[in-house]
């Protein structure tokens, strides 16, 4: 029988059908009989998407109604077929006892009013549970019916499996066609017993199991993500264990014993080794015929050492023959369909060659390749050449796709120059075999030239100490720079008044997110003395330590250099950690301290936060407005981060060595607009102008959502989900239905189940230029580099390589475009709204934020 929320489902979407559309549910011939009250599937998929705005699309109507199959709520005829956007016979289980020629009757007045009411609520649910539905739909499918389509949705759903994290998105994509769905309805139901033949290998998709073992009982407990069994698969051995069902309703994939063991053989059919001296340098996979793959390259790269991988990309993906780009890839398409797809060895490389080899270790062995003619005398011209073209078309390539970094560093940039010269004698002697590759480094000796004119004309601003209490400034801005103009493409700007973090504007063109060089900040003592410092972004925390103690007057034995966080947290900060200052949280500071004496460490008073809201400011601002703003500032912070940081942030602050300022604002701002919602509503104390806030906060999520800022309208539902916020019911007891609709769908939308699934399916449909949700992207690649090794047996885990950028390619693709926002009616306050939105003042103190929330609507008795 159908469970409670699910036959309340049904009973609303029926009684509106027989309210609103009473001509979808009459009888039907099928196959010679009559059958009462039945919907044609793609009817019902027609009504339910026009029934209310967050049906986005008809296959998520149909996952819907097959949520309500599912449960038996509603039943095909004859029972042979899952729901189907077709001309198919679907009937309600109310109806099953009905018979041809009787029409239903209609639903009372009293009835009609009470679907209503529970229409939007009951969207939410079953929005939520389509998506496992369709999923469960597709992998009870035998494998030879699953389309491209269905396949390709299992395999987006495996990549987020810890189980799976260890193999190959071609195995991945090899168990997405045959993986299958089992369920237990039943508690204490064995799965298997100890002893018996393994004959399938499971993963837990809902509920847990028990592991026991003779003579010893139950000697672990498996959850969701779990997997078991594998091992007897792999040893051809007697299960070691008995599985028990530790709760109703589990659900499980299954991969059998001859599929697993197929999918292995022909992988290791597929894969070539090529050898140096009895080792592995070079792991590739033959790329499968099959519709999966559009590439024309026979082999993808598994793992290899790094000069191997090099060597092969040159050979096959850059065309050394005269008049040829030589780098197909430039304009590859960037949608995630098209991106699983296509070959992007090169793409990868550029994109995480620092994870591997390092500039200096790039560039030699690029001139290594360049001077082919002068490493064997033997070599004939044509082959001489093509290694050149090569070279210099990865480098352009490199420079024209990566921009700053490149610039930035001392290797990579005499390398660019010495190749300019040697391409310059080359031509000489070679002529027109290498005018077109001429032609390139000119493109990119421009590209440097540029880079290097904006970064001396940015010019350092005059020592000042910072301002409206800031303990952080950075250095670099034009004098001129007016504050208040957004317009700039890049820039990585502080968005903080009295709270840490970077704050004079940066400026950038282009990929340059830093021209500034240097940043003041305040190191404090237990006894709230400080000193001012003032440094470049590379340095480090144990250079900062040391400084501060010889002004302070401190021995620097047993100093630690922390961050004293709003709550009293305290935390060290590594010795070769870079630029700590840019890294606080949003009320933190930095202290020195004895490591035996940190416990003695007080917050500042400044770092509370504010003690007032600003209702009486935001009352005069309109929200579109407001909106309009904060996606404008968003979107330059957004703009001014390089892809490279998020490597940086990934593998840690101080693995690189590298600045990752503009990555640290950007999460830094999502934080500050989450707790300025939070610190606003607690702050004011009437009830009536905190519930006009809480639909102004609301209403300012929705335009975020349409300007596509999904960060930001993150970030605000995030804080309006705040324990602080949520517990304030006579507050929300305020709200009209419509406001409590528009927050119930946010809700869908930032639901975090199924990995995020909700907000994934939404941003898939959307066009650049987006803001997207940065934390997710950022949990992502966390999940690659944690569940996969960077070395396997000695060579690079190019899989790994390919999965991080993958991402890159994502936020590249967000901001693939211009923002080109409507310009709102210029009002008088302008500016101040634009200086209101750099400024968020807010309270990141959880326990106060609490406290202040218990005392605006006391806990009843």
């Amino acid at each position: 029988a159908p469970s409670e929320r699910v036959s309340e489902a049904a009973w609303v979407l029926r009684s509106l059908l027989l309210v609103r559309a009473p001509h979808l549910l009459k009888d039907r011939r099928h196959h010679g009989l009559q059958q009462p009250r039945c919907g044609v599937g793609a009817e019902l998929t027609e009504w339910l998407l026009s029934l209310s705005s967050t049906v986005h699309s008809r296959s998520q109507a149909a996952s819907m109604w097959q949520a309500l199959l599912e449960e038996g709520a509603i039943y095909h005829v004859t029972g042979e077929q899952p729901f189907r956007d077709k001309y198919l016979f679907y009937r309600f289980l109310t109806d099953a006892s009905a018979v041809p020629g009787v029409t239903p009757s209609a639903p009372s007045q009293c009835e009609r009013r009470d679907a209503d009411e529970r229409l939007t609520p009951i969207l939410a649910f079953l929005q939520q549970r389509a998506p496992d539905a369709m999923l469960r739909m597709i992998l009870r499918r035998p494998s030879h019916e699953r389309t491209i389509e269905d396949q390709e949705l299992i395999y987006e759903e495996l990549l987020h499996l810890k189980a799976l994290s260890h193999l190959s998105n071609s195995v991945k994509r090899e168990l997405a066609s045959i993986i299958k769905f089992e369920s237990h309805a039943n508690e204490g139901t064995t799965l298997f017993q100890q002893g018996t033949e393994g004959k399938s290998w499971y993963i837990i998709l809902k509920g847990s199991v028990n592991v026991a073992i003779h003579g010893k009982g139950v000697v672990n407990t498996l959850h969701e993500g779990d997997d078991f069994g594998k091992l007897a698969l792999v040893n051809d051995a007697p299960r070691a264990a008995t599985i028990i069902l530790r709760e109703d309703n589990c659900h499980f994939l299954r991969v059998d014993k001859g599929d697993f063991n197929r999918i292995m053989r022909d992988v290791e059919a597929n894969t070539v080794r090529l050898k140096e001296h009895g080792q592995d340098v070079l792991v590739l996979e033959k790329i499968s015929s099959n519709a999966h793959s559009h590439s024309h390259y026979k082999y993808t790269v598994m793992s290899g050492t790094p000069q191997k991988m090099l060597e092969h990309l040159l050979e096959t993906r850059l065309d050394g023959r005269r008049g040829s780009a030589g780098a197909e890839m430039a304009n590859l398409p960037l949608r995630r369909c098209d991106i699983a797809t296509t070959d992007l060895f090169l793409d990868d490389f550029l994109f995480t060659h620092i994870v591997f080899m390092p500039y200096p270790h790039l560039t030699q062995e690029l001139l290594r390749h360049y001077r082919m003619d002068s490493q064997s005398n033997s070599q004939d011209q044509e082959f001489v050449v093509a290694c050149k073209r090569r070279v210099i078309h990865f480098v352009h390539r490199w420079v024209m796709t990566i921009k700053s970094p490149v610039f930035n560093n001392t290797a990579s940039n005499q390398f660019l120059q010495t190749l300019q010269e040697e391409v310059a004698k080359d031509v000489e002697v070679y002529g027109v075999a290498l005018r077109d590759e001429a032609t390139l480094m000119l493109s990119v000796a421009e590209a440097l030239e540029r880079y290097e004119r904006d970064c001396s004309t940015a010019g350092i601003s005059k020592w000042k100490l910072p301002t409206s209490g800031r303990p952080i400034s950075l250095f670099g801005v034009p004098a001129t720079e007016d504050s208040v103009h957004t317009h700039r493409a890049m820039r990585a700007i502080d968005d903080s008044k009295g709270q840490p973090g970077m704050c004079s504007e940066v400026s950038s063109q282009s990929h340059n997110p830093l021209m500034c060089s240097s940043v003041i900040f305040r190191v404090y003592c237990a006894d709230h003395t400080y000193c001012t410092l003032r440094f470049s972004l590379q340095t480090t925390s144990d250079i900062i330590k040391r400084s501060a103690a010889d002004k302070l007057g401190l021995r620097q034995e047993n100093m630690l250099l922390v961050e004293l966080k709003s709550s009293g947290e305290v935390l060290p900060l590594r010795e070769k950690e870079v630029c700590p200052p840019t890294g606080l949280s949003l009320n933190g500071r930095l202290f020195i301290s004895n490591k035996d004496h940190l416990d003695a460490l007080m917050p500042l008073p400044e770092q509370e936060g504010p003690t007032e809201g600003t209702i009486n400011q935001l009352e005069m601002y309109s929200t579109r407005e407001l909106a309009y703003h904060i996606t404008m500032r968003d979107w330059d912070l957004f703009g001014a981060i390089h892809e490279y940081e998020f490597l940086y942030q990934v593998f840690g602050r101080d693995h690189f060595g590298e600045v990752m300022c503009n990555l640290d604002v950007f999460l830094r701002r999502f934080n500050e607009i989450q707790y300025w919602v939070v610190s606003e509503i607690c702050l004011t104390n009437t009830l009536s102008k905190r519930a006009q806030l809480l639909r102004k906060f609301i209403k300012l999520a929705a335009y975020c959502r349409e300007q596509q800022n999904l960060n930001a309208f993150f970030a605000i539902v995030i804080g309006l989900s705040n324990v602080a916020i949520s517990r304030l019911t006579q507050t929300w007891e305020r709200l009209s239905s419509r406001f409590r609709k528009m927050y119930t769908e946010f809700e869908i939308l930032i639901d975090p189940s199924k990995n995020h699934r909700s907000y994934r399916m939404y941003v898939a449909k959307l066009q650049p230029p987006i803001l997207p949700f940065t934390p997710l992207l950022m949990k992502d690649m966390t999940f690659t580099h944690e569940g996969n090794r960077t070395s396997l047996d000695g060579l690079i885990n190019f899989e790994k390589m390919h999965m991080l950028a993958q991402t890159l390619r994502t936020i590249r693709y967000c901001r693939s475009r211009p923002l080109g926002l409507e310009v709102p009616q210029v009002p008088k306050n302008e500016t101040e709204i634009r200086e209101y939105v750099r400024n968020l003042q807010v309270v990141d103190n959880q326990r106060r934020l609490l406290a202040l929330s218990q005392r605006l609507e006391p806990k009843r008795p």
